[in-house]
């Protein structure tokens, strides 16, 4: 990632992100104007012009690189990290010593003034523990002085913290909606307890550190003036299976390498009917599915994820977050099950350490309660600690890197340090810690 406007020359970077999302409606289907789209189909947030966004992030300490506009939402590449625009709903990921949380008035007053939304249905604010708490500024110092801050906007939220306060560990705030009800298209339960299929709209992210010399290496980079980051990006995200995360056909990815090191990518998934484009006949994840008469059944025909590197020894970091429903049966659909989805992401990057978050919204059922999130610990833990299935899905001799493995075998195999479930207001947690077995 890039030195930001606060990072001390040559000091560490903080790769552990800041991650904002605020929901304004329950859906896109709540906004004031969603029957009178713009001429590009746009409503609601998604109507600000993209000036109005930049004069908020020169608040956050970052600036946009590119944007990507797709069907449901719009994908901003940060130098420092994301930002992902709905109609209904912002995510503001940002790095290194960012200003995050005080970009959040300006956002409040852009949305009342110019999308008509002057009230928050549901707030979130999540981070990992920093590596080096002592360089933030602003709130970002400590957490306490975070959860005050959001505490002087809003009235009914709530804060905790996930793991080992000494350790590891994930700090998370949310509110609960103003008129005590749940989001009725937040994201829903990945898991289906009758049937084992996944269903759509879920958050996973999988933190990692302490990356592997050989996973490093890719992402340094000496770039000229005259070389095109994007270009370079592009190419590194095709050698290292970045590319090859989801099928290649239904994925849109914008990736930037920045110079002398690190990376970062943003991928909008088709995922619904709109998914007309065949794949090439190398996809693996297929398996004879026929994408032109793909159909979601809930309506959500778009998804993200994103991606960011911090290669330095020392604080190596990558981080990688998604809201594309994984299934349980690639015959049934053409994206990965949740265990394949870890595995690739794990093998590219090959980290020593890792930390796995599963956010699920529930449906009010307390029969059920419980069993979404045990099938994600499953999953977690089948993906990571089996010996034989974590491959290396980089493409063979690129970057005459090759894999790096835990023994002689191929194999990277994890054991599981921390296992802690939670149930929130409407919300259930999966949050799992692994490192690499000796």
């Amino acid at each position: 990632m890039a030195q930001d406007a606060f990072e001390e020359p040559q000091g560490p970077f903080e790769g552990p992100e800041k991650l904002l999302e605020i929901w304004f409606a329950p859906s896109a289907n709540h906004v004031p104007d969603a029957a009178h789209p713009d001429p590009n189909g746009r409503t609601g947030l998604r109507k600000v012009d993209r000036s109005v966004w930049e004069e908020m992030l020169d608040i956050v300490k970052c600036q946009v690189l590119s944007v990507v506009h797709g069907t449901e939402m719009d994908a901003y590449l940060l130098s420092e990290s994301s930002f992902f625009v709905s109609p209904h709903r912002l995510i503001l990921k940002t790095c290194g010593t960012t200003l995050n949380l005080l970009g959040l008035p300006r956002i409040l007053e852009i949305a009342a003034t110019q999308a008509h939304m002057p009230s928050v249905h549901r707030c979130f604010y999540s981070r990992k523990s920093f590596m080096f708490p002592e360089r933030q500024h602003g709130p970002h110092k400590d957490w306490k002085q975070e959860v005050e801050f959001l505490d002087n906007i809003f009235t009914n939220g709530a804060a905790y913290t996930v793991g080992k306060v000494n350790g590891d560990h994930w700090l998370l705030y949310l509110t609960n909606p103003v008129d005590g009800t749940c989001p009725d298209t937040a994201p829903s339960s990945p898991i289906d307890p009758m049937s084992s299929e996944l269903l759509p709209d879920y958050t996973i992210e999988i933190l990692m550190s302490e990356l592997a010399s050989t996973a490093r290496a890719p992402f340094f980079s000496s770039l000229s003036p005259s070389d095109d980051p994007q270009a370079h990006a592009t190419r590194l995200s095709q050698d290292l299976g970045i590319s090859d995360i989801f099928p290649p056909a239904l994925t849109t990815l914008d990736a930037y390498s920045f110079s002398p090191c690190g990376y970062s990518a943003n991928g909008l998934v088709n995922r619904g009917d709109a998914a007309t484009a065949p794949c090439p006949e190398e996809c693996r994840d297929c398996n004879g599915f026929d994408h032109k008469s793909a159909s979601d059944p809930y309506g959500y025909k778009e998804g993200y994820y994103t991606i960011h590197v911090t290669p330095e020894e020392g604080w190596s970091y990558a981080s990688f977050e998604c809201n594309v429903p994984s299934h349980t049966s690639e015959k049934s659909r053409p994206m990965p099950d949740l265990k394949t989805l870890i595995q690739r992401v794990v093998s590219i990057f090959k980290p020593g350490r890792l930390s796995l978050t599963l956010f699920i919204s529930t449906n009010g059922n307390d029969a059920d309660r419980g069993d979404s999130v045990e099938a994600a610990q499953r999953a977690f833990k089948f993906a990571l600690t089996e010996p034989g299935i974590t491959h290396d899905y980089s493409r063979p001799g690129s970057n005459g890197v090759g894999a790096q493995h835990a023994n002689g075998n191929g194999e990277r195999v994890y054991k599981r340090t921390e296992k802690i479930n939670y149930e929130f207001g409407g919300y259930d947690l999966a949050f799992a810690s692994f490192e690499l077995q000796a």
